[in-house]
This record gives C-alpha cells, sequence and structure tokens, in this order.
C-alpha cells in the first residue's frame, strides 16, 4: 500500500464497479487495487446515493464527475470554514508576512485557531484560480505550485565561441577575488523596453541602463562602455544567460581580454548575485512601468540608491565604498604581493 495518498482515477473506479457487481467485498477491492479498505467503502457509499434525477446506484463515470466537482467546493479548505481564522491569516498576509511564519507565530503563541502553511497555501492557490488573486500578496506572488515550464529550446548551439559556466575557475564561486561580473536584461510589459544590469560579484557594485533594443550589437558596445574604463583586475570575466543578446561576447573577449561564460540552459540561479539584484530592482521597478517615463538621470539615481545603501553580506558596507577600495592600486599590489614565509 502506498504511502501517499492520490485520488481515485477514473479507471480505478471502473474496476471498482466491475468487482463490487460481481460481489467483491470492499476489502478485497482495496488489496487489489492498492487501496485502503475505507476509501472504497467511502466511494461505494458517497457516489451511490439516489437523488430526484439519478436512482441506479453506483457508476463510475458518474461517480468521477462528482468527484471532480466535490474538488472544486471551497468547503474543501479550512481557512473557508472558519471566517475569523481566515481573517486573521488574510490580515496577516496583507501585512507581509508568509504563509510560514503566519502558521509557525500561531503555533509558537498557542493561539487557539491553528493552521499549517500547507493549509494556507492551497486556499490561496485554490482562491486564484476562481479568479480571487491572494497569490499577490505572497513573497513569490506565484499563483500556482512548481516551477514555471520551460518555454522552447536555449540557442546555445548558435552562440559563437560559448564556454560553458562549467570551465569557470571554481575560485570565481567564493566573490574573494574581484573583477568577475554578471549581466542580465530585465523586460517589460513593453517588449520594446529594455534594460541591461551588470553586477560585479565582489563588490555587489551594480551598472543599469536602458537600452533602445536587446539587439547582440547594441548590448556589446554598451558592455565595453562600462568596463573599458576599468583596471585590468576589475574586469576578470563576465557570465550571462544564453540570451541571444549576448552573442557578440566574443568581441569582448578580443577587445578587452575579457573572459565570457554561459549559464547552462533554463539554470538562471547559476548567476544568483545579478537575480537578487533584478528582484531589488524591482520593488522600484515592476514589469507595468513604462520605461518611456524615466529618464537615464532617474535610473542613475536608482544604482546609486542601491550603490549606496548597506548590505550585511559586505561587513554593512556599502557596495560603492567596497568597490572603490577595489579601484585603488594599492589593493591589487597588496593582492599580488606574497606574503612573507614564516622566520
Amino acid at each position: 500500500m502506498g504511502q501517499n495518498y492520490n485520488q481515485l482515477s477514473q479507471e480505478e473506479r471502473v474496476s471498482i464497479y466491475h468487482w463490487h457487481a460481481s460481489g467483491k467485498s470492499a476489502r478485497w477491492i482495496g488489496e487489489a487495487l492498492c487501496r485502503h479498505h475505507s476509501a472504497i467503502s467511502r466511494e461505494l457509499k458517497r457516489n451511490s446515493k439516489r437523488t430526484k434525477v439519478w436512482s441506479h446506484g453506483y457508476e463510475p463515470i458518474r461517480a468521477h464527475g462528482l468527484a471532480l466537482r466535490r474538488r472544486q467546493r471551497p468547503c474543501r479548505y479550512k481557512l473557508a470554514r472558519q471566517p475569523d481564522l481566515r481573517s486573521l491569516v488574510l490580515s496577516k498576509l496583507a501585512m507581509g508576512w508568509s504563509p510560514e511564519a503566519i502558521a509557525g507565530r500561531l503555533a509558537l503563541d498557542q493561539a487557539s485557531m491553528r493552521i499549517s502553511h500547507e493549509a494556507i497555501y492551497r486556499y490561496i492557490y485554490f482562491c486564484s484560480a476562481q479568479k480571487i488573486y491572494l497569490h499577490r500578496f505572497l513573497p513569490r506572488k506565484k499563483h500556482r505550485r512548481g516551477r514555471p515550464g520551460k518555454r522552447g529550446t536555449s540557442p546555445v548551439d548558435m552562440i559563437q565561441d560559448r564556454v560553458s559556466i562549467a570551465k569557470r575557475p571554481s575560485h570565481v564561486d567564493k566573490r574573494e577575488e574581484p573583477g568577475h561580473w554578471e549581466a542580465d536584461m530585465m523586460g517589460f510589459r513593453d517588449r520594446r523596453q529594455n534594460l541591461l544590469v551588470a553586477h560585479e560579484r565582489t563588490s555587489r557594485f551594480t551598472l543599469i541602463a536602458k537600452t533602445p533594443n536587446r539587439q547582440s550589437d547594441m548590448i556589446f558596445r554598451k558592455l565595453r562602455s562600462w568596463l573599458k574604463n576599468l583596471p585590468r583586475d576589475l574586469r576578470r570575466s563576465l557570465t550571462h544567460d544564453n540570451g541571444p543578446e549576448f552573442a557578440k561576447h566574443h568581441r569582448l573577449n578580443k577587445t578587452l581580454h575579457l573572459e565570457t561564460f554561459f549559464c547552462d540552459p533554463h539554470s538562471p540561479w547559476q548567476k544568483g548575485g545579478i537575480e537578487n539584484m533584478n528582484g531589488r530592482l524591482r520593488r522600484s521597478l515592476p514589469r507595468s512601468t513604462d520605461l518611456a517615463t524615466l529618464s537615464h538621470a532617474a535610473l542613475a539615481a536608482l544604482a546609486s540608491r542601491h550603490n549606496n545603501t548597506p548590505r550585511k553580506c559586505l561587513g554593512f558596507k556599502t557596495p560603492k565604498e567596497v568597490f572603490d577600495e577595489l579601484k585603488q592600486p594599492s589593493h591589487f599590489k597588496s593582492e599580488s604581493t606574497p606574503r612573507p614565509s614564516p622566520g
């Protein structure tokens, strides 16, 4: 008997119908289907009731339709049955609490009303399917479970001189050596509007700029203009995804002697620094933003605000302070000076 419970399928209901009609007991049917006998008994009792329009007993196709309809009823959910608990949970969600925080706090306070975070999630996703968009209160605003489905294929085979991130030196992951950058494009509701974002991994220093399009020549020129005036040790590598806008990466290799690496297809978490930065920028620039209303000066001010915000991962220094320290020649001199051997 399986440990995880799944709803009865239509094929199982057809088998239940034939075996029940031939005189088999609920226990025998349950063993044959690897189901608990009580589930078979409930199935036969629940879907065999006579009504004004039905008096023929158990019928598998009808029973399956009734079960599907029953799953759509809100009374299945604890929050639908308990209005006081529902009001409490919704008020906390509106305050920015996650379902885990709500459930955990109720348990910690030993409140008379308790609920699991899974029950909250199930109710939210049910409401979203009914066009009641409670999922907008969730941290990630997902309207259903699971990862987004993969759309189409990746153009990895069409990118000239593409080098996988698997070949990037392992020490880059530690964020201890400066000069390793990540880049990405932010999209908006108007597909003609684009934002190029670049992020230095050690300092978290960020550059953003509007681009009139996503053509690879345009993106190459913008990245080159950002990086060409930096010291050689502050432009060691650049990591990005497999978008066609980065197809001219090999020109950065030739003009700036910059190594470029590509994430695996559908694996944006491999450039986690820039993804985190994009999430921070989304607080001020949601997808509904009209970039035409924002000047370049306004975007520069936004980048400056983020670069001058203390970060815990930097010991509460700001990205600009750390980046300015890295730009000092003394930093690279001390970095390249060998330590004296112990006497």
